[in-house]
């Protein structure tokens, strides 16, 4: 079974230049992925709007351009050319979206400033992919990242396609409803766990917690919009394939694992 992984992080390490970190990151990617059949990702931008930032090799990833909060602290600190540096970005055939992180840039998804994006992005046919749920920092507000907060951007926005990212975790009653109710919204499944010393364990003690991520992807029945993907590198590749394999049914690996990450993020002419 061929896989994409539909979000994934790339993270420059200590002072070593973009390029460097990049090159070893990607080497380490591509021996893990090998044996799972993942044959390409989506890198989830951050850090910088600097285009060698984000020039990966084209035939294992394409990438979103992010604005997160070293780039984006508040609507008062948007750069003034902000719309003008995402537009240079989404021409590139390389780049397949936008990034957002409104819970950590603490701006409402329906603000003026992200309305050029949702134009550009609309322009361009190239998604929204939006953090949803919990956040790293404490000062983030999850106000801003509730999935509550995605139904009212998509409504008001029917012609971007959006994406959910970790299917809004843990607000998976409002995730499903939103995806459920907005034609426009898929959903993909990374980061609902960082990496367990054992999966099988794992699964015994949080039973709970398992059993409602089956029932609202279940209950949602969106298997159409609804993609892998692992926020790599907080957990290991084959742990993650395995983990959502037994998520969704097998009779929808093949739309969720893959279809569904070529048809939202445009990734045609894959080598297969």
């Amino acid at each position: 079974m061929k896989i994409i992984d539909a979000h994934l992080h790339i993270f420059p390490d200590g002072g070593a230049a973009p390029a460097a970190c990049q090159t070893e990151n990607i080497s380490a990617l591509r021996r893990f992925w090998e044996p799972l059949e993942i044959i390409h990702g989506v890198v989830m931008g951050n850090r910088s709007l600097a285009p060698e930032y984000h020039n990966y090799p084209a035939d294992l990833l394409h990438y979103c351009v992010g604005l997160d909060s070293r780039i984006l602290a508040d609507s008062a600190d948007a750069p003034p050319d902000l719309a003008g540096q995402v537009e240079s970005h989404l021409r590139r055939e390389l780049c397949c979206g936008v990034k957002l992180y409104p819970g950590y840039n603490r701006v409402s998804l329906s603000a003026p400033l992200y309305q050029p994006i949702y134009e550009l992005a609309q322009f361009y046919q190239k998604p929204v992919a939006v953090h949803m749920g919990l956040t790293v920092f404490p000062k983030a507000h999850l106000k801003y990242c509730h999935p509550l907060a995605l139904d009212e951007a998509a409504a008001d926005h029917p012609g971007v396609h959006f994406v959910m990212c970790h299917f809004g975790n843990p607000f998976l009653e409002s995730a499903a409803a939103v995806l459920v109710k907005n034609p426009n919204v898929s959903a993909d499944l990374s980061g609902l766990l960082e990496d367990p010393a054992d999966l099988e364990i794992w699964f015994r003690e949080q039973a709970g917690y398992a059993s409602l991520l089956r029932t609202w992807l279940a209950a949602a029945g969106c298997w159409d919009r609804l993609l892998y993907g692992s926020d790599w590198p907080i957990i290991a590749p084959e742990k993650y394939v395995s983990f959502i394999q037994r998520l969704v049914p097998p009779e929808h690996w093949d739309a969720v694992f893959f279809e569904n990450a070529v048809r939202v993020y445009g990734l045609r002419g894959l080598p297969l």
